[in-house]
């Protein structure tokens, strides 16, 4: 039959079928080849007392040789445990089985199967002398948590807890085939990865820019990165750097041959004025289009109250008023804007106040807790009215904040005072979506989670056909099969 899509077969098989056989409720897949396939989804047409069957697959199947076990998929149907047909269960099991790794000693192939969790036993390197030793995170009572997928590498030979690490520019870290980048997703993500900006591009910005290491100088400094360049003297590193980054979207940063100048893409937001991300247009903007939206709340009442305990942290009721804000409401007053939907806060304060005092005291490092109360224009765009920056009290948390708030201004040492606390507002939103929206609410809770087991992707992709005898239709990509099925009453076809 006509393919699909691109590298796609589909085929289309007819035989004979009575209700005495029952109604499909697996199928066993065999691949005869000497290469893998993926196999997407096969569907039954026309089966006596049901109708359509349909499998869906979606999942590589290697040659036959490489399995001790065989390739079952099951009808596109959901049963309670109780209610499933008693035939289907020990090829459920067995799956279940198999997916588990039970039994199975790694280190695991690309062909294998397996879904599990495993502790982060892989942090040190033992082997390489004591000061590389690493504590296992999970599975004892003073680190419980988190969870990793197993890989199955072998144990290092000083310490058999500790799983053995991959070379540092290794990435053929073990993925169920199912789940891992195709070759086109994969070079994207290499492209933009960290080893191709890490070993590439800012050791020789750091070169360049080393008043204070780590750190730019001034906006100048940033600037040249897109307008004059750095200029690259040491051919033979510029070279290796270009070993290391073998895609054409990395390289386009790269000199090309005879210019020893290094130039990064201009920014789309700076091309026609570099001046345009200090507007508090495109603050406003970034923050809606940004990591970190869901943040961004309808204020409801004003001034923004404090969910912190008072008994503990004080009053930490909101120091912006309406005197702050008034002259900058497009005629409207603080009570019609709450009615009309118009008034939305991001409220850091809560998030950061508790741990202000310790962060603080980290070297180099100096934040406040922020609020920032942002208006709903007439053209559907937002702008911000006012920022409140607040540290504790040095008398102590039971006192409440000190708080200072900032409104824009477009001239002199306000309008400077104006970016920073545009700036510490910003830091606020980036900190939180990095530690807590993302890894904190995504990653630490799946992976500290060992009752959620690691499941396999899988998505419905297919197609019905009708016709007079019952139709087989195969669904996949390079390769062939043989297969089988298995009936709801115990009989094999």
């Amino acid at each position: 039959m006509k393919s699909t899509a691109a590298g796609e077969s589909v085929f289309r098989v007819a035989f004979e079928w009575d209700e005495s056989q029952g109604i499909p409720g697996a199928v066993v897949v065999t691949n005869s080849n000497r290469s893998e396939f993926f196999l997407k989804t096969l569907t039954l047409d026309g089966v006596p007392g049901k109708g359509t069957v349909v499998f869906v697959a979606n999942s590589w199947i290697y040659p036959a040789d490489n399995y001790q076990y065989e390739r079952v998929f099951f009808a596109n149907d959901t049963y309670l445990p109780s209610k499933m047909p008693a035939p289907l269960i020990p090829y459920r099991q067995e799956e279940l089985n198999i997916l588990r790794g039970d039994g199975k000693i790694g280190p695991y192939k690309e062909h294998d199967r397996i879904y599990r969790y495993d502790y982060y036993n892989d942090l040190g390197q033992p082997d390489k002398g004591s000061k590389l030793v690493r504590p296992v995170l999970g599975g004892s009572q003073e680190l419980p948590y988190p969870r990793r997928g197993r890989t199955g590498r072998a144990p290092t030979k000083t310490d058999p807890n500790t799983e053995s690490r991959l070379p540092l520019l290794d990435l053929n870290i073990y993925v169920p085939r199912d789940e891992r980048f195709g070759h086109l997703k994969m070079s994207d993500f290499l492209g933009y990865s960290l080893k191709a900006i890490v070993e590439g591009v800012l050791p020789i910005i750091r070169t360049y820019v080393d008043t204070t290491p780590k750190e730019f100088d001034s906006f100048q400094d940033i600037m040249e990165l897109y307008e004059g360049g750095l200029k690259v003297a040491n051919a033979s590193a510029l070279a290796e750097i270009k070993k290391r980054v073998p895609f054409e979207l990395i390289k386009s940063l790269l000199p090309v041959a005879g210019d020893q100048v290094l130039k990064l893409p201009l920014p789309h937001v700076i091309k026609e004025d570099k001046f345009a991300w200090r507007t508090d247009e495109e603050f406003a903007r970034e923050m809606l289009a940004g990591v970190n939206p869901v943040m961004i709340k309808r204020l409801t009442n004003f001034p923004a109250k404090s969910t912190l305990d008072p008994n503990v942290y004080g009053d930490h009721t909101s120091k912006i008023t309406e005197a702050h804000i008034k002259h900058n409401m497009e005629g409207l007053t603080v009570q019609n804007a709450l009615k009309g939907n118009r008034l939305f806060i991001l409220d850091h304060h809560d998030h950061f106040m508790p741990f202000l005092d310790k962060i603080n005291k980290l070297d180099g490092n100096f934040i406040y807790a922020s609020r920032t109360i942002l208006l709903l224009k007439d053209d559907g765009t937002l702008k911000p009215l006012a920022i409140e920056l607040s540290l504790p009290h040095p008398d102590g948390q039971q006192h409440g904040a000190v708080s200072k708030v900032y409104t824009p201004a477009n001239t002199g040492v306000e309008s400077q005072i104006w970016q920073l606390a545009k700036a510490y507002a910003s830091v606020n939103d980036s900190a939180w979506h990095q530690l807590i929206s993302h890894w904190l609410n995504t990653h630490a809770v799946i992976e500290s989670c060992p009752s959620t087991p690691p499941t396999r992707s899988t998505s419905a992709n297919a197609t019905r056909r009708s016709g007079r005898r019952t139709p087989r239709r195969w669904t996949r990509s390079r390769g062939s099969a043989a297969g089988w099925w298995i009936s709801r009453t115990g009989s094999r076809t």
